[in-house]
C-alpha cells in the first residue's frame, strides 16, 4: 500500500533515513516498509561533504533510482530546496517521480541549504515558497505523488511565523508540513494543535535541536510520520570507526561474514541461474 492510503487510512509511519542500495535492502530485510532518502546521508556517502549544498539534483536522482531499483517499499526523497528557482523544481519533481519516489520534500531554506539543525540557515520568502509548492504541485503526473512542505523559519522568525507559513504552503497544495527544528516538547504539542487536518512530519535527530521522543510519544502528540534521517548514518560511523580501530590493532571484532552478505544482496538468485542455464561441462 503506497504512502498516500496509508496515511488516509491513518497510519503511522517510523521512517529511517537511507542513503544508498545497500542501507535500503538493510531496512526493508528489517520489515521497515517506507523509506527516506536522507540528503545528508547521501551527502556523506557520496561526496563525503556536509549537508550543505553541495549535492546535484542529477546525484540525488542518480541515488534515487539506485535505491529504488533494489526495494519494493515506498520512498519519500529529499529535495532540498528543489536544487535551484521554478524551473528546477518542476525538473526535480518529475524527475523524482520517474525514478522511484512516492513523496518529495522541498524545504524554504535560501541556497545553499544547510542541514535543519546546525547553524546559519537562511530562509526564502512565504511568497517564494508558496509559487515553488504551486509548481511542485503542478508538476507532478500523479496526485499520489505527495508534497512534503518544509519550513526552516522556526528557529529564524520563531514558531508564530513557522505556523503562519505552514498555513500559507498548506493552501498553495501541500499534501504534508513539516515544521523543522522544534525546540522544546511544548513546540511539538503547540504544532499538532494548530495542524489537525493535515499530515504532519516529525524529525529525529540525535544530537539536533529537537529532543528526542519515542515514536510512540510523537504519534501521540499527533504526527503521522517520523523520521530518523541520519539514525543509521550515525550507526555506521560508531560500527565502521570501531571495527577499523580494531583491525588496525590486529585484533579484528566479529562482523556478518561473506554468507550473511551473500544473501543480503541476493546471491543465490545468481547461483540459481548460473546452475539452471549454464552450459554443463
Amino acid at each position: 500500500m503506497g504512502i498516500k492510503s496509508r496515511l488516509k487510512k491513518g497510519d503511522r509511519l517510523s521512517v529511517p533515513g537511507v542513503f544508498d542500495p545497500f542501507s535500503a535492502l538493510v531496512c526493508e530485510n528489517q520489515n521497515f516498509d517506507v523509506l527516506y532518502m536522507s540528503g545528508y546521508g547521501v551527502s556523506a556517502s557520496l561526496l563525503g561533504l556536509p549537508d550543505a549544498g553541495f549535492v546535484s539534483f542529477s546525484q540525488m536522482n542518480d541515488r534515487l533510482r539506485s535505491i529504488a531499483n533494489v526495494t519494493t517499499s515506498p520512498i519519500i526523497a529529499d529535495g532540498d530546496t528543489g536544487f535551484g528557482g521554478l524551473a528546477n523544481v518542476e525538473q526535480t519533481v518529475t524527475g523524482y517521480e520517474e525514478s522511484g519516489a512516492e513523496a518529495i520534500q522541498l524545504e524554504d531554506q535560501e541556497f545553499p541549504k544547510r542541514c535543519g539543525h546546525t547553524r546559519n540557515r537562511s530562509v526564502i520568502s512565504k511568497a517564494e515558497m508558496v509559487e515553488k509548492i504551486r509548481v511542485a504541485k503542478e508538476s507532478r503526473a500523479s496526485e499520489d505523488f505527495l508534497i512534503i512542505a518544509r519550513t526552516d523559519s522556526l528557529g529564524i522568525e520563531g514558531i508564530d511565523d513557522a505556523c503562519r507559513r505552514g498555513n500559507d504552503y498548506i493552501e498553495a497544495g501541500a499534501d504534508i508540513l513539516f515544521i523543522e527544528s522544534p525546540e522544546n516538547e511544548s513546540q511539538l504539542e503547540l504544532i499538532c494543535n494548530r495542524f489537525e487536518s493535515i499530515p504532519l512530519v516529525a524529525n529525529m535527530v540525535e544530537g539536533g535541536t529537537t529532543p528526542i521522543l519515542s515514536d510512540e510519544r510523537l504519534f501521540e502528540i499527533g504526527f503521522s510520520i517520523v523520521l530518523h534521517p541520519t539514525y543509521l548514518l550515525g550507526a555506521v560511523y560508531s560500527a565502521m570507526s570501531s571495527a577499523a580501530k580494531h583491525l588496525k590493532e590486529a585484533s579484528p571484532e566479529k562482523v556478518a561474514d561473506l554468507g550473511a552478505l551473500n544473501s543480503l544482496l541476493g546471491f543465490d538468485r545468481i547461483w540459481e541461474l548460473d546452475e539452471r542455464l549454464s552450459p554443463k561441462n
